[in-house]
């Protein structure tokens, strides 16, 4: 089974089977019967998140190191005087090229551009690289991201990664000068951050991806070890349409280092 399409970034159905063509009322009763269904899955998931509202916190250094493009800067000033910030901690692969490096962190960052509606919520949010901000900041000009970018140096690692990995989403709370950690996720649950999933999931043919339980001889050409987010040259997809206008992904010099990724996705 291939775990990639045949082109870069364009993978069509061709002839695979379709569903049965009927008349718009039986349609229309099969749905509204799925409604019901949909409809509980809706109110599930509210009841899931006022559980997290309810949720204890636990005390984060809030003068933690990080890198940005001015310097070192402590994590309370990422909030950037707002009350809560929403992080999501993306790996780095040192003196790898643009084209190795995480597709999973690159799929969920590339989803995030208007900040707008966060901020309306009193609520920040930014990226919190691995590895140097030198050499990560280099993929983020590639990319063309524009939310908040900072690398997180070796001495705060521990403190705020605390045991788990980079590819977690965090989020915090700050009340004056005391900065409290209260959710966090990552694998699956980083999906909020990509409403590409939630709408593949209701297309006829789905995320295309082997797990799903699908109609016999349904399209399924993903696995789900990460060459779902790459395309056919192994480069993360996101990055084509960066190709396509021109973008030069030469990361400049690298310097060596570590480059397996410990992360539950690539053991």
């Amino acid at each position: 089974m291939s775990d990639r399409p045949v082109q870069p970034d364009a993978s069509p159905i061709g002839d695979a089977p379709k569903p049965p063509i009927t008349d718009r009322a039986v349609f229309q009763a099969e749905l509204d019967r799925l409604r019901i269904r949909e409809k509980a899955h809706t109110r599930e998931g509210d009841a899931l998140a006022a559980a997290r509202r309810r949720l204890p916190m636990v005390a984060v250094d809030p003068r933690t190191p990080l890198t940005g493009p001015k310097g070192p800067v402590p994590l309370i000033e990422l909030f950037d005087g707002r009350s809560q910030l929403i992080a999501y901690f993306h790996m780095w692969h040192p003196g790898r090229p643009a084209a190795q490096q995480c597709e999973g962190c690159t799929f969920n960052t590339s989803h995030v551009n208007e900040l707008a509606y966060l901020h309306s919520r009193d609520v920040s949010y930014a990226v919190l690289s691995e590895g140097s901000y030198e050499e990560s900041s280099r993929y983020r000009d590639f990319m063309g991201y524009t939310v908040p970018w900072y690398s997180v140096p070796r001495e705060s690692v521990d403190r705020l990664i605390a045991g788990r990995y980079f590819g977690i989403l965090v989020c915090y709370l700050r009340d004056g000068d005391q900065v409290c950690e209260t959710y966090w996720t990552s694998g699956r649950g980083n999906e909020a951050m990509a409403p590409s999933y939630g709408l593949l999931d209701r297309t006829v043919y789905g995320r295309q991806e082997n797990w799903e339980d699908s109609p016999k001889g349904w399209p399924q050409r993903w696995g789900s070890k990460g060459g779902q987010f790459r395309s056919a040259d192994g480069r993360p997809m996101a990055q084509q349409p960066r190709l396509r206008a021109g973008r030069d992904d030469d990361l400049g010099p690298l310097p060596d280092g570590p480059t397996r990724c410990t992360c539950p996705l690539h053991d």
